[in-house]
């Protein structure tokens, strides 16, 4: 008969969600739910409560939001759960006097096939680098960040026109099913454990910042595409665009022969018939931009950005 857990939950953003949506309606137990702390945003700096919190609320589930991760109060609360197995899905990482706390260990729920993507926005380089597929695993937590052994891995295809945020919700639904699997596994004293290999040729996935989101139009029409792709919608790709910031959402590529030569350009070297589309020039091609914001502007198509800017190729 599979034990019933008692499970310690950690996750922020809405990625987490479903993960413990899914352990909420299980046979175990949570026992309490790690988040963040509550941050001000908007116009107002209000403070808002991350969407594992909300979540967390609305099952009534014991919440603790601590701003150091080593605070005595905070481990003593946090020891006193009891908890059989930690489950971490999307958190920051984890200092060892945590992670080595339960009895059973502690799993991370990860969006890449590891030991490919190790890092914080395996989603987005995956598409960016131009991966037919992509996945999620689960694995036990150790030292070395994203390491530890494996204990599920599936598998999703990445479409040619997919962007990250509709691969994200795919990820999503898909990590749910197989954090599920995992802890099942876990509870019943099943489960492999499969050291991640020693691979020389490994893609890592590191932080996304606004400097890592703009468009180096020396680079190839499928780059750009990808690149385009990997950060849509958000954080965004950008340009600059006779002086102002111009983020792309969504383009088609066009091999020609008509390209740009040279170094890159400051998002300068684009054809346009005023109307209905915008191109800029790569190395080996176009892209032909379908979604695009102007700096200050809301998100709009082409044909509407057009209509309220009048723009001459170049």
């Amino acid at each position: 008969m599979m034990k019933k857990l008692k499970i310690v939950f950690m996750g922020t953003p809405e990625f987490a969600v479903p993960m413990l949506e899914v352990l909420v309606n299980s046979t175990h137990e949570v026992v309490g739910v790690i988040t963040a702390p509550d941050k001000p945003a908007g116009r107002g700096m209000q403070l808002m409560e991350s969407d594992v919190k909300k979540c967390a609320k609305q099952h009534s589930l014991h919440i603790l939001q601590p701003e150091k991760l080593k605070n005595e109060t905070f481990l003593a609360e946090l020891k006193a759960l009891n908890a059989d197995l930690f489950v971490v899905v999307a958190f920051r990482m984890l200092p060892e006097v945590v992670w080595s706390m339960p009895p059973m260990g502690t799993i991370n729920l990860h969006a890449s096939l590891l030991p490919q993507y190790r890092g914080a926005a395996p989603i987005n380089w995956a598409v960016i680098n131009g991966e037919k597929e992509t996945g999620v695993s689960t694995f036990f937590i150790q030292q070395e960040i994203d390491t530890g052994k494996i204990i599920f891995q599936e598998k999703i295809a990445i479409r040619e026109d997919e962007n990250v945020g509709e691969l994200y919700a795919e990820l999503m639904q898909l990590g749910a099913i197989v954090l599920g699997k995992t802890v099942d596994a876990i509870a019943d004293g099943n489960y492999p454990q499969i050291p991640q290999d020693h691979i020389t040729d490994i893609q890592h996935a590191p932080k996304i910042f606004k400097e890592t989101c703009k468009i180096d139009w020396s680079k190839d029409v499928d780059y750009n595409h990808n690149f385009i792709r990997g950060l849509s919608p958000y954080p965004a790709a950008y340009t600059l665009l006779e002086g102002k910031v111009f983020k792309i959402y969504r383009a088609e590529k066009i091999h020609s022969v008509e390209s740009r030569s040279g170094d890159s350009a400051e998002g300068s070297s684009y054809i346009t018939d005023g109307k209905t589309f915008l191109r800029f020039r790569c190395s080996n091609g176009m892209i032909e931009v379908k979604e695009c914001q102007l700096e200050g502007k809301k998100k709009m198509s082409v044909e509407e950005f057009l209509r309220g800017n009048k723009l001459n190729s170049n």
